[in-house]
């Protein structure tokens, strides 16, 4: 079998990998736009502060044993008749199956002057971004969305004086409700971000940005974070369905049966997901089926935990954070502020289970809401108990102790308690190596504490034994 991957980011190298997992006869071949080798787009953020270097959020290799990379190599065309793609540089490409796994791009608001800005969504934007930040007193971030949110503190991170716009009332409107966009805002500002939220930018000059007020801020580093949207060019001029995203079923197929979709181009049941997670459970699912490993696999959807992890602010927000006044009456809130600590905790309960939260700063019982949440089950106790660690005397995931093998560490590669355990009785004795034979660590990078602690716990065990 010959397959084509469309796509050399998270979500196709992460299908590449999948497939040589289960059949080592199938040919891949993956097309990356990219000239750069693949990498954690989700720890960008991380290489602006520079608390990692570009090799350090490098993904895997997944050239060599039957798998061909074509770095800087574009398709431009699908032929379904003949099975094949067409390349920039006039090459084609035979294929039995195909997927495409051809991401995002940034949108580009209808601002004056908006090419002097800088998108943030590449290893290439942030060279740009950090080759001006040399020279540059302070910076404007417009978007004040997660990839704005992201960018502000990479920025700050370096000491640089930030100004962060948003047109929205609050922050990251789409995950938080108002207090805790304000509880955010006020996090970012411990670090040298300043928020301003409900403005419009009229106009960007070399010389800074022009707000609808005439307000000119004067400042020469401006980056623009408003929004990815799906590559969808390819599915479109070859004829498949495209709404938001290339339309796939449960098999993550399009209409064509050759063909499939998945990561952040791919809409499913109507839903296009932003999320490192939701593409790598699809990546599976692909896998298992176009190598009858099981033929039986199905993508359900899945359930979204937004992780935000940066020095001294740390978010996860999950389901259900806003209310309308029609299911306000159908939930049960529990909520607590402390906004000298920058603390925001909310959980949104309906029918005894958690169907919502938002827990920004300190969150010390965020794996175990983390675990109720993706199950759905029902909560034990009292819910206050889920917001202050032994309140009720609930037995909080949190401590591995208590912590059953079945608890998800890892949300990004469904990596458990159990499998950690099991890696490290085989001789995974550090984070890295335990990174390597689970991929615990490589999404977002916010479970990397709770595996160090996991690890530590289990060194002492030992030597407790001993």
């Amino acid at each position: 079998m010959r397959l084509v991957v469309v796509g050399n980011g998270m979500a196709g190298t992460r299908l590449a990998s999948e497939v040589r997992a289960r059949d080592k006869d199938i040919q891949v071949t993956v097309f990356g736009a990219e000239t750069r080798r693949p990498y954690n787009r989700v720890l960008l953020s991380n290489v602006l502060a520079g608390t990692a270097t570009p090799e350090q959020v490098r993904l895997p290799s997944q050239t060599g044993e039957g798998v061909t990379a074509r770095l800087g190599v574009t398709v431009t065309a699908i032929d379904r008749d003949s099975r094949t793609i067409r390349t920039a540089d006039g090459g084609r490409e035979p294929y039995d199956v195909l997927v495409l796994a051809t991401g995002s791009e940034p949108v580009v608001p209808p601002i004056p002057g908006a090419t002097r800005a800088i998108t943030f969504r590449t290893m290439d934007d942030c060279d740009r971004i950090l080759g001006a930040a040399a020279t540059a007193t302070g910076a404007v971030v417009i978007g004040g969305g997660l990839l704005g949110v992201e960018a502000a503190r990479g920025l700050a991170g370096r000491g640089m004086p930030v100004t962060l716009l948003h047109l929205g009332g609050h922050l990251m409107e789409r995950q938080l409700d108002a207090e805790a966009g304000l509880v955010l805002g006020e996090a970012l500002a411990g670090l040298g971000v300043s928020v301003r939220t409900g403005v419009q930018v009229a106009a960007i000059h070399s010389h800074g940005v022009e707000l609808a007020t005439g307000e000119v801020l004067a400042l020469e580093l401006v980056v623009l974070a408003c929004g990815v949207r799906p590559v969808v060019g390819l599915a479109r001029d070859a004829g498949l369905e495209v709404g938001h995203g290339v339309v796939v079923d449960d098999r993550l197929r399009t209409r064509d049966p050759a063909i499939y979709a998945i990561g952040e181009c791919a809409q499913h049941d109507g839903t296009v997901y932003g999320l490192v997670a939701p593409a790598w459970e699809q990546a599976a699912v692909v896998a298992d089926l176009i190598t009858g490993a099981d033929k039986a696999a199905r993508y359900r959807g899945s359930r979204l935990v937004t992780r935000l992890k940066a020095r001294s602010v740390e978010l996860a927000a999950m389901g259900e954070t806003q209310l309308t006044d029609d299911s306000a009456a159908a939930v049960e809130v529990v909520r607590f502020t402390h906004r000298a600590r920058g603390i925001y905790r909310k959980l949104i309960i309906r029918n005894d289970r958690l169907v919502g939260a938002i827990l920004l700063g300190e969150a010390p019982t965020v794996g175990t809401l983390t675990q109720l949440y993706d199950r759905g089950g029902p909560l034990p106790g009292d819910p206050a108990g889920l917001l202050f660690p032994g309140f009720d005397g609930a037995m909080l995931a949190d401590s591995p102790v208590r912590m059953p093998d079945s608890a998800r560490v890892c949300e990004c590669n469904n990596v458990t308690k159990g499998r950690i355990r099991a890696c490290w009785e085989a001789g995974a004795r550090d984070t890295a190596a335990v990174a390597a034979a689970t991929r615990a660590t490589t999404g977002c990078g916010s479970c990397r504490s709770a595996v160090e602690g996991l690890i530590g716990w289990l060194s002492e065990q030992e030597e407790v034994r001993a």
